[in-house]
């Protein structure tokens, strides 16, 4: 006779997350953004967390998925490009970062489950955006993800224009991270930018009462 077991069934349940996070070009450089939620199932665990992640001086990467294995492939390629950097005497290109994380990703596939975009400036390409996804690695004038990825496709389909000013940039993805906070229940919180030039990194926080409203908010 089999033995039921008395844990209870969300014990074995994956717990489901949820953010949204967003990168795009722009000449000269690249703008990073994402929300703040940090959710377990229908429980927010932290509603401040700051999802975009310096890899290097001018290198961020952007987490979504597990914030532990996030937060963890983050801090592995932050220091393998601390090495690289100082024994090659130069900073590190934006693609060598995101072949680290497409690296780390592919070989642990099936430990980790994490989705990272690689953005950043290196003097050979300029402002470069990423996406990787186990042994995937692809350049994109922008890029979206997350669970709130899913409100704002059409939106972000409709609104990019090539060739946009760093203003315009900025504009377009805290407009992008409103939508998306307004419509995921598991996207909220405050708003975090990076902007990313030849000068360097600037990093914003807007908060929630001071994001963009739409008419049917």
């Amino acid at each position: 006779m089999l033995e039921e077991s008395s844990e209870p069934g969300w014990l074995s349940e994956e717990v489901k997350t949820g953010t949204t996070i967003i990168a795009i070009e722009f000449d000269g450089g690249v703008v990073l953004g994402s929300d703040s939620r940090v959710s377990a199932g229908e429980t927010v665990v932290n509603r401040v967390m700051n999802k975009l992640s310096l890899l290097h001086d001018k290198i961020y990467c952007a987490l979504s998925g597990s914030a532990a294995d996030a937060q963890t492939i983050a801090e592995m390629v932050n220091y393998q490009l601390d090495v690289h950097s100082i024994e090659v005497g130069e900073d590190p290109q934006v693609r060598s970062a995101a072949t680290l994380v497409k690296n780390i990703s592919y070989k642990y596939k099936e430990e980790l489950s994490a989705h990272l975009i690689v953005a950043g400036w290196d003097k050979r390409g300029g402002g470069q955006v990423y996406v990787t996804l186990n042994g995937l690695l692809s350049r994109q004038s922008f890029a979206v993800g997350g669970s709130g990825s899913a409100y704002v496709y059409g939106f972000v389909d409709a609104e990019y224009r090539k060739a946009m000013s760093k203003e315009d940039c900025q504009q377009f993805v805290v407009n992008t991270l409103s939508l998306a906070m307004s419509r995921d229940g598991s996207s909220g919180g405050v708003a975090y930018l990076v902007t990313i030039d030849e000068k360097g990194a600037e990093e914003k926080c807007i908060l929630g009462n001071e994001l963009p409203t739409f008419y049917d908010q």
